[in-house]
């Protein structure tokens, strides 16, 4: 039931990835695989300029006026998926801002920082780190691979920049708890690498130690109405869904 129910979420994902990847030739056939990375990579791009005309390469918290002064620090390290891509108001819709005001309702003391960066790879989460973690964080929520996945990037080498990763923050913080979300690929690269790709994820939070969380679009890919027009990114809704998601682990890691 589960190999099935991940195949499932992989076909699903897969598809919607698949958009960006496609050559846009107009035919039903797959693009070879370098087509797909090229088009991937534009499409990486063209995210990344637009995160920093609007100052997504700067980590932020939720702007409110909310008193957190002592509050356990939430350093979220992700992609386009974290820093509330397309969204109106990122600052308030993407999904680490969700989680904020889940835990503020809740009266759960956090301080969740978004460092969300569209377009980054494993490899370029691995290079900002050093700068993000800067400043003490109690918890470090990794979401990163997806756009390793979409340019169908070595398997192997996602995993590694995984591991690095984690031992960055460690070396840090030996106390920071770290939570590692899970990802998928993109079908059009073959079954065999979706499954690869897929296997990463558990496979690192094992080695290394740390929680392996849910697929972050866990019951938003795939449905129209949670997703904007591109089917990749959630709307405002999918982002409250996607926060639902992982709130639970999240909390728990908070509290110690």
């Amino acid at each position: 039931m589960m190999q099935r129910q991940h195949r499932g979420r992989a076909v699903v994902w897969g598809g919607l990835l698949a958009v960006l990847a496609c050559s846009g030739n107009g035919t039903d056939a797959a693009p070879p695989r370098r087509a797909a990375a090229r088009k991937a990579a534009r499409t990486a791009r063209e995210e990344s300029t637009t995160s920093a005309q609007s100052g997504a390469t700067r980590a932020s918290v939720t702007a409110d006026t909310t008193d957190r002064t002592g509050a356990p620090r939430v350093l979220f390290l992700g992609t386009s998926l974290t820093f509330g891509y397309g969204l109106e108001t990122p600052e308030s819709e993407s999904y680490p801002a969700v989680l904020q005001q889940i835990a503020d309702s809740l009266g759960v003391r956090a301080r969740m920082v978004n460092a969300g960066l569209s377009g980054e790879t494993s490899a370029g989460a691995l290079r900002r780190a050093d700068w993000l973690l800067r400043e003490h964080a109690d918890v470090v929520v990794i979401e990163t691979g997806a756009n390793d996945g979409l340019r169908g990037l070595d398997p192997d080498s996602t995993a590694a920049n995984l591991r690095a990763l984690v031992g960055k923050v460690r070396a840090k913080s030996s106390t920071t708890r770290i939570l590692l979300v899970q990802m998928e690929a993109p079908t059009n690269l073959g079954a065999a690498y979706t499954r690869q790709f897929h296997a990463i994820f558990p496979s690192v939070a094992t080695s290394e130690h740390v929680v392996l969380l849910p697929f972050l679009l866990e019951g938003v890919a795939g449905v129209a109405r949670l997703n904007q027009p591109d089917g990749i990114h959630p709307t405002a809704e999918g982002a409250r869904r996607a926060a639902r998601n992982v709130w639970a682990p999240l909390a728990r890691a908070i509290g110690g």
